[in-house]
């Protein structure tokens, strides 16, 4: 019984490819497959990239404006302090056991990935537990924090006896609530952190109870309830800014962007006041969204490339640029949140996100709708921009009906 397990295990798992081997696409070169040479059906494919193009989001181009016709620009404090752009029509690409077979609009244009960067981000605090900068993600967050100096030009304009009482630095996790703060809670969305980063409020972040109700209730137990805040986002950023100790872009260059071929069009901004000195050097800490402006700018291209690394487990032509076992994590669903991982990996277990799609399925999701789907059952990766969140689902849907049939 054991050995027919293991028979039926291993063909189970053997249409599942290796990342030795799989095709890697070269930099500024992704090669394309007919969608017949691969067993797909050209017509159906084709009908849902039909669709994609023809369910654009009906949100304004213009993402100031878009921004401030949402309830975004409806928060308190919720203009945008980072940079936007305007962004371009519904893009995306199919990705078919590692070829293009399907496209549309234009995927070389760089616009805003809004949430998506927070899986970028995320990729940094486990790339900085890799080194031993962190030793466990289950750490408390406090120890590894030192007085943060901002960067404030305005400050040497200011009578320095008025202001004789006022600290030149300040502390992320100084509050007995924000000590109890692990780094898996921070990138499980979980932490409840108090307190304000970049004149954001914490409270002033999607208030949907109200802003009144908000600001009144006291700061849950760290890892009892799940609440997507960017305020919180952002101070994981700085935190693992100070971990690192030199700029997040810069990490993300030479361990991920750079060794999978990326383009050099990408670009990883922060707000305009989210300066610091460290180490004698002015630097920014970026944003893990487009919240309020800022976060991350890149192509289609690029998406694709980061989500084809997570489809081969953090693996690129044999190197494990991604630990197996951070995926495995960011995979994880949060016990509060079941259909949330480490952020942004949405999971699929329950078919909620996509009904159609495996169990197995996973999703890194940004505001757009940007997504990229990501499918190892079907060695299949998907990137849409700009299609309504809620025609994402029968976009998949279409996409896999596509498919050759499993026999």
């Amino acid at each position: 019984m054991k050995n027919l397990f293991l028979c039926i295990f291993i063909l189970g798992t053997s249409t599942l490819a290796s990342p030795a081997q799989s095709y890697f696409p070269e930099a500024g070169n992704w090669q394309a497959k007919a969608p017949k040479e691969l067993g797909l059906d050209a017509g159906k494919l084709q009908e849902a990239i039909r669709f994609a193009q023809t369910h654009e989001s009906a949100e304004n181009p213009n993402l100031k404006i878009a921004h401030y016709e949402s309830g975004f620009g409806r928060e308190p404090f919720g203009y945008p302090v980072g940079p936007m752009k305007e962004r371009g029509s519904a893009t995306g690409l199919i990705i078919y056991k590692g070829y293009v077979v399907g496209q549309w609009g234009d995927p070389s244009r760089v616009d805003l990935t809004f949430s998506v960067a927070k899986s970028f981000l995320s990729t940094t605090a486990g790339l900085a537990v890799e080194a031993g900068l962190i030793r466990s993600e289950k750490d408390l967050v406090h120890p590894y924090m030192a007085p943060i100096y901002p960067y404030d030009p305005l400050r040497l304009a200011i009578n320095k006896a008025d202001h004789l009482n006022q600290e030149d630095v300040f502390h992320l996790f100084d509050t007995p609530h924000n000590q109890k703060i692990t780094w898996e809670h921070l990138l499980r969305q979980t932490s409840d952190w108090e307190g304000t980063l970049w004149g954001k409020p914490d409270w002033g972040d999607r208030p949907a109870e109200g802003v009144k109700q908000k600001r009144a209730r006291e700061q849950r137990e760290p890892g009892s309830s799940y609440e997507y805040n960017d305020t919180r986002v952002n101070v994981l950023a700085l935190a693992l800014l100070n971990v690192w100790r030199k700029p997040l872009p810069q990490v993300l260059k030479e361990k991920i962007m750079d060794p999978i071929g990326a383009s050099p069009t990408w670009r990883w901004t922060g707000y305009e006041n989210s300066f610091v000195i460290l180490d004698g050097q002015i630097v920014q800490s970026v944003s893990g969204g487009s919240h309020w402006g800022g976060g991350m700018m890149l192509s289609a291209w690029d998406q694709a490339r980061f989500g084809y690394l997570t489809l081969r487990n953090g693996n690129w032509k044999g190197k494990q640029l991604i630990p197996t076992s951070w995926i495995n994590h960011s995979k994880t669903p949060t016990p509060v949140q079941p259909g949330y991982g480490f952020m942004n990996y949405y999971l699929n277990l329950e078919q909620k996100q996509i009904p159609s799609a495996p169990k197995s399925a996973f999703l890194h999701i940004g505001a757009g709708t940007n997504m990229i789907y990501v499918d190892p059952e079907n060695d299949l990766l998907v990137v849409s921009r700009w299609i309504p969140n809620g025609d994402k689902a029968e976009l998949i849907r279409l996409i896999l009906e596509s498919l050759p049939k499993q026999k």
